[in-house]
């Protein structure tokens, strides 16, 4: 039976192995058992979809249904040589899933080279993408970024989800309930995250990660990403905050009022004579280390100078005074 692959995945004749990557994996979403649950001819459409990137994504097989055409192509090929070299597990390590399509597609042995995997193929999508097409939401909070990226390491099941923190929850410490999927059915796990964690630094929970070849878990590693702060800004240990004050209050000195990242605010006291760029150090108000100890937080004073269009009379008269005064 004539089949146009190149249809099927709706990508023109010349189309590069990333643009049929791509097709194949928004056809796969489109098509998803789990979203088209008793729908005979959605599953039809999935087996095409991957019938279809077999053969496309193997350059010699797609070279030989080029030349020959789709008639010839299958009198060479039978189903299972079409899945017999074709390497899932290459293109979903991502996610450390073994699986076996064989049953899938109607024949015998494992989708990789004779080796046998297995998988739940009512959660074959889940497992591909790490996530049922509901499920974008991590932890109590939306993930803005959608970042839901595993990777794996070699055939051990383990998998990394980056985990983004907060400075607050590095200064004091906190507890996070999360949902992954590494194996294709969320699950809510709780997180605690200690004081003074690093940036890259990684979380192990055993046996939650995705199922490897002989059935046992790998464990879930969880990377730790610290996100912006719109207010302070991580210098090793310690953190700065900025402070604007007028040109009179850095005169004459002011007490202003600053924001620490332990919930608190603390009236800290400006000196008379304050420079520009000048900064305030408030002892033990940073990021803990390993040993306990903490930084410090930094405010830096800035000068907030008018500009001449926004004074009023009077305003302008002193300042032109004070400029014939040589300040």
């Amino acid at each position: 039976m004539a089949k146009d692959y190149y249809k099927i995945l709706g990508v023109p004749r010349n189309a590069t192995q990333e643009e049929i990557k791509k097709a194949y994996r928004r056809l796969a979403l489109k098509y998803h058992p789990d979203r088209n649950k008793g729908n005979k001819e959605a599953e039809e459409k999935f087996k095409e979809i991957n019938e279809a990137y077999a053969v496309l994504s193997d350059p010699e097989k797609r070279r030989q249904y080029d030349q020959f055409g789709s008639t010839e192509f299958h009198r060479r090929y039978t189903q299972e040589d079409i899945f017999k070299d074709f390497d899932f597990e290459r293109i979903f390590r991502d996610l450390g899933i073994g699986f076996d399509l064989g049953s899938f597609f109607g024949f015998k042995g494992g989708a990789r080279r004779g080796r046998s995997f297995h998988f739940d193929l009512g959660d074959l999508f889940s497992q591909v993408f790490g996530t049922s097409p509901e499920e974008d939401w991590f932890g109590e909070e939306r993930v803005k970024s959608r970042r839901r990226e595993y990777q794996d390491f070699s055939a051990t099941g383990d998998v990394v989800l980056e985990l983004p923190v907060s400075l607050e929850e590095v200064a004091q410490g906190a507890e996070k309930i999360i949902s992954v999927a590494p194996t294709g059915k969320p699950e809510r796990l709780r997180v605690k995250i200690p004081p003074g964690i690093e940036e890259g630094q990684k979380l192990r929970i055993r046996a939650q990660g995705a199922y490897r070849p002989d059935g046992r878990r790998g464990d879930l590693l969880l990377q730790i990403k610290i996100e912006e702060h719109p207010i302070f800004e991580r210098q090793g240990q310690d953190v700065l905050c900025k402070k604007e004050i007028s040109i009179s209050e850095a005169v004459f000195g002011t007490t202003v009022e600053v924001l620490t990242l332990y919930g608190k605010k603390l009236k800290v006291k400006v000196p008379p004579g304050t420079k520009g760029g000048a900064k305030l150090r408030l002892k033990g108000l940073g990021l803990p280390g390993k040993d306990g100890r903490k930084g410090d937080q930094l405010v830096e004073i800035q000068i907030r100078v008018p500009k001449p269009e926004t004074l009023t009379k009077d305003e302008e008269k002193i300042f032109k005074r004070l400029r014939e005064l040589g300040h």
